[in-house]
């Protein structure tokens, strides 16, 4: 049997598999129609196919002008991609619009209609502070209605964990679309402001249709009730002017807890796991190599939402980045918050001859994968990976790096991947580690790797060139490199975020306010759209598949910094695929993608050029609301309009 015949069965094997798991627990949604007038007087309208709609269903598309009488817009049912454009609309006219599912030849409810937009993006209206500024972002349905809420982290004075300095208190606000406030949670001046500090989730990890949130909390946390966690006044910064322990908090309680995302009240609060003590045992071979007792390298916190158990979330909260990690995982169930496990690499210290395998592999970012294809999901933690059960999976032993990407990114080969990026300075340039790797996401084995020793600050995998299969990679020395980390060309100067934004199945890439289109004939990025605004810096506040058809929209802050935009795409597409928000592993990116330094969702399937399909997600939705029920899902396939 050739290698590729036995990929070929494994493959076979995994999908076997997978197809008598248990269902996952997945938020039941609306079919998001967006609406926007075009320049030339048409409307452009697109809606959300479910990750559990049947694969024959249609739709009728309605216009409604004031409180008139809906008339259709299509002459047949739309059996295709989810969009469509409307040339006989009236622009002068008030205008909403609504879709009936069409399963064997009878109309469904109607979903909830749209307004139309102006312009290709919905500014949201929040409450800004003086020397306050939007930062980080998280979506979700927090009052059940089907609909996305935003959580926003309001920043004052943020500061990374190397530099000593007094910062404001945490902000946490909740604004529906429309830009009212439903809550804000000040989480004090007990909670360090910075990327590296400030971790929150946002799931719905109880199963009851409504997103709570999840974040460090410590004395003087304010809910959204303006009920206070612990002792109100407590005051546990240092105040040691020009030393580097200036501003940091190096003593005093830690706590855990959850917040209900309707209200923004503490449901419970417990203590936080891991402590920070002892404050110098966390460092380790990862980084320069170095260690510090000033309260750097014990405050590198990440989060992340995983299904540990195949069928509900729970929530996960890591301590650690550079030597030891910790990873605390929690469930919360009927009202009751309890631990499952929790994973400890251990302390180690100079020159960490003992330290564990596991031990200094962390990075800025994480990710949440099915990587063994078990149904259970996997904490992605850079160069190494912990199992569902809480114990680890393997360590490649290449260690820290600032970037980090998972995906199905081979489409000729079963599995994940993982594509990471390593830092090599100071003391760990002995240890070779490659400057950019692309592993098996099972195993941990090496599929191509390059430039051991050199540090590499960024990169990224996406598939950008329909010449060759899967996605391309870049970041460190070389070029553009396929799925034999060959080098193919050039590759584009922007590494930080991709987004599927026209309507083809190749990705584009986000560089500031600008989304470009790779030109593989060229060598050289071409303007597609710029918003003109500038996000939380070179990153939006957040950008996923969050209304309309699967493709995906930015969430950036307003000039005036006193609003937010979501900006979406108006192209059309003829690739029929649903919801990417009902693919799990995407989802849970969405989780995690405010989480230290932000990178950009994958899906759990391979989306790119002449793709086979994506897979049916094993998924059931809480409630019933537009979803249709007592029909089959769709299989696999892309359907185009005719």
């Amino acid at each position: 049997m050739t290698h590729r015949s036995i990929r070929n069965v494994l493959g076979i094997l995994l999908t076997l598999a997978s197809s008598v798991q248990a269902q996952r627990q997945m938020e039941n949604l609306t079919r998001g129609i967006v609406a926007v007038r075009q320049p030339d007087g048409a409307v452009y309208v697109g809606w959300r196919l479910f990750g559990t709609d049947p694969e024959t269903l249609a739709f009728n598309l309605y216009r409604v002008i004031g409180d008139g009488t809906p008339a259709k817009v299509n002459e047949k049912p739309i059996t295709g991609a989810t969009n469509y454009v409307d040339r006989a609309a009236d622009v002068n006219q008030a205008l909403r619009y609504y879709v009936r599912p069409v399963a064997d030849g009878k109309e469904l409810k109607p979903s909830k209609p749209a307004r139309v937009w102006d312009d290709n993006y919905l500014q949201i209206p929040i409450q800004s502070m003086r020397g306050y500024r939007p930062g980080d972002a998280s979506i979700a349905d927090l009052d059940g209605d089907g609909e996305y809420e935003i959580v926003l982290h309001q920043v004052s004075g943020g500061r990374d964990n190397a530099f000593a300095g007094i910062t404001g208190a945490p902000i946490l606000d909740a604004y529906e679309m429309d830009g009212t406030l439903m809550w804000r949670i000040n989480l004090g001046i007990n909670i360090r402001d910075g990327e590296h500090y400030t971790q929150f989730m946002v799931y719905d990890l109880d199963g009851d249709g409504r997103a709570e949130m999840a974040c460090k909390t410590a004395d003087g946390t304010t809910d959204g009730k303006g009920r206070v966690i612990g002792e109100k006044d407590k005051d546990w910064r240092t105040y040691k002017q020009g030393d580097r322990t200036h501003g940091r908090i190096l003593d005093g309680p830690e706590y855990f807890t959850i917040f209900d995302g309707r209200t923004g009240a503490a449901l419970k609060t417990v203590d936080y796991i891991p402590n920070r003590y002892p404050i110098n045992g966390w460092g380790g071979i990862g980084g320069n190599g170095g260690n510090d007792s000033y309260g750097n390298r014990c405050d590198r916190f990440l989060a992340c939402v995983a299904y540990l158990d195949g069928v509900r979330p729970s929530v996960v909260m890591c301590r650690g980045v550079y030597g030891r990690t910790v990873m605390a995982a929690w469930d919360w169930r009927n009202g009751k918050l309890t631990s499952r496990w929790v994973f400890d690499s251990g302390i180690s210290y100079p020159p960490f001859t003992d330290a564990s395998p596991y031990s200094g592999m962390g990075g800025h970012s994480l990710s949440v994968a099915d990587v063994d294809s078990d149904g259970k999901d996997e904490i992605v933690y850079h160069s190494m990976v912990v199992d569902d059960s809480g114990k680890g999976l393997y360590s490649t032993g290449w260690r820290h790096g600032d970037s980090m990407h998972i995906g199905d990114m081979y489409p000729d080969r079963p599995g994940l991947e993982v594509f990471t990026i390593h830092e090599n300075e100071d003391d760990t340039v002995r240890f070779r580690s490659p400057g950019a790797a692309m592993r098996d996401a099972r195993t941990g084995q090496a599929i191509w790797k390059h430039s051991p020793g050199i540090d590499v600050g960024g990169g990224m995998a996406a598939d950008i060139d329909p010449r060759h299969p899967g996605y391309e990679a870049w970041g460190g020395p070389g070029g553009l490199r396929n799925s034999q980390g060959q080098e193919i060309g050039p590759n584009p100067r922007s590494s930080r975020f991709a987004i599927w934004w026209d309507g083809d199945l190749l990705r584009e890439l986000l560089s500031g306010s600008a989304i470009n289109k790779w030109n593989w004939k060229t060598g050289a990025e071409e303007r597609l759209f710029s918003t003109g605004t500038r996000g939380r810096g070179r990153s939006p506040n957040i950008m996923g598949d969050f209304i309309g058809d699967w493709r995906e929209e930015l969430l950036t802050t307003a000039p005036d910094g006193r609003a937010l935009r979501l900006y979406t795409t108006t192209i059309p597409t003829e690739h029929r695929i649903y919801t990417l928000m009902h693919d799990p592993q995407y989802r849970l990116a969405i989780a995690w993608q405010n989480v230290v330094y932000n990178k950009p969702p994958h899906p759990g399937f391979f989306l790119g050029h002449s793709m086979a399909g994506p897979p049916s997600p094993n998924i059931y939705l809480i409630g019933e609301g537009e979803a249709i029920s007592g029909v089959k899902p769709a299989s696999t396939g892309i359907a185009q309009v005719q």
